[in-house]
């Protein structure tokens, strides 16, 4: 079984996931529009370049995310999603870029249960904890 997290956005998916592409040194393999879809006629046509559908496939694993309708969009709360790269200089570097723009919780540093953790949450609002696996540089 695979955990995959998928993400809702208030009209800032495509931007978003642009945005984790780079942070995160994925690659995204779906870009797809309400106004590509048969969606087309169930919103307004200012809502047709908005995204029913992205996937941003990682080296690890895959990040989904949407539009969610007009009306529809609440902000994330109770989760955070957990990145673990392999080594600190991986780690404090998506840190970085996430926390461009957004509120950083808990600065990268090293802890009694990781060699560095750091908590925020970006300016997309979606909270993150980055968590390297291992020493390495």
């Amino acid at each position: 079984m695979k955990l995959s997290p998928h993400l809702s956005f208030d009209g800032t998916c495509q931007e978003a996931f642009r945005f984790y592409e780079t942070a995160l040194g994925g690659e995204i393999v779906t870009m797809l529009t309400y106004g590509e879809s048969p969606m087309s006629t169930d919103v307004k046509p200012d809502w047709h370049e908005k995204i029913i559908h992205a996937t941003l496939m990682l080296p690890d694993g895959v990040l989904s995310g949407a539009d969610a309708p007009p009306g529809e969009y609440e902000s994330p709360q109770g989760f955070q999603l957990l990145y673990q790269p392999e080594t600190t200089h991986e780690s404090m570097r998506v840190f970085n870029a996430l926390a461009v723009a957004g509120k950083i919780v808990m600065p990268i540093q090293r802890t009694f249960w990781s060699p560095c953790y750091g908590a925020l949450v970006d300016k997309f609002k979606v909270p993150w904890e980055i968590s390297c696996e291992s020493e390495g540089a």
